[in-house]
């Protein structure tokens, strides 16, 4: 299954996350979901792992196990690296061995002090507040993204954790309109209107955390995750899946991209 980008080009409905994963475990996590059937994967700068994600790649590129055009890759710009987009691109490219991306997201709304390209740190002011750079606009921000369209970097360009308002200002300077919004959405935080809007004015929403953040949410804030939520374990039984799966489901029948991270590469999540 895919969802068509307003560029024309397809957008697997189904990826895979790799955030949080390091070394080995990542490189057998990508080579066991392309096995499983995994198309699309989600990479970051600021994951710290783009370079273990080519690796991998260039593994299963090699040994025929699939073929680069049968693949949907996707990374992220860092906040701190908004005054160098075609570098920061370039360099992602360089970790992931690849010659292009098939989108290119802006990873948040914000600029902050740069601190070397590929270098996804936060720096903080003499205040111990993020330093964000007020001479950079989200406007120039994307103007230099849509070059890397021209230039043949990435296929298609996009947008992250950008709210209402932000993508609404984001069509309206654009002259390459962002393909994608990916944004954390699960049925505990279903954010409608956002999603609405998007999908009005041809922006693919991507649901980042679909499963509610589950480990990372509940170690960070004290949540109770989603998939521990006693009415959806309830549907369980009836129809004979896993709340991973129910909760997944419901997300693809909102015609939003899902990308799951699962540390130990299971297919549960895939069988909707």
């Amino acid at each position: 299954m895919a969802i068509t980008l307003n560029n024309g080009f397809k957008m697997p409905i189904i990826g895979l996350g790799v955030w949080r994963m390091e070394g080995k475990e990542i490189r057998d996590l990508i080579t066991n979901s392309i096995k499983l059937g995994y198309r699309h994967f989600d990479c970051a700068a600021d994951y710290k792992n783009e370079t273990e994600v080519g690796e991998a790649l260039a593994e299963a590129f090699k040994t025929g196990l699939v073929k680069r055009e049968d693949l949907f890759i996707t990374t992220k710009l860092w906040n701190s690296d908004h005054g160098h987009v075609a570098e920061a691109c370039k360099d992602s490219l360089k970790k992931l061995q690849l010659d292009y991306l098939d989108l290119y997201l802006v990873h948040f709304p914000v600029a902050t002090k740069h601190t070397g390209v590929g270098a996804t740190d936060s720096a903080l002011d003499d205040d111990g507040v993020l330093d964000i750079d007020t001479t950079i606009s989200l406007e120039t921000t994307w103007h230099a993204m849509e070059d890397l369209v021209s230039l043949g970097l990435a296929r298609s360009i996009g947008i992250s954790n950008y709210d209402i308002f932000l993508t609404r200002d984001c069509l309206a300077y654009s002259k390459v309109k962002p393909a994608v919004n990916q944004i954390e959405t699960h049925p505990y935080f279903q954010r409608e209107s956002l999603v609405k809007f998007c999908q009005k004015h041809g922006i693919c929403v991507t649901a980042h955390t679909p499963l509610g953040g589950a480990v990372a949410n509940t170690e960070w804030f004290g949540t109770v995750s989603v998939l521990d939520d006693p009415v959806l374990k309830g549907l369980t039984e009836k129809y004979k899946k896993t709340v991973a799966q129910i909760v997944l489901r419901w997300g693809i029948q909102r015609n939003t991209v899902v990308i799951p991270k699962s540390s130990k590469g299971r297919e549960t999540e895939r069988k909707f």
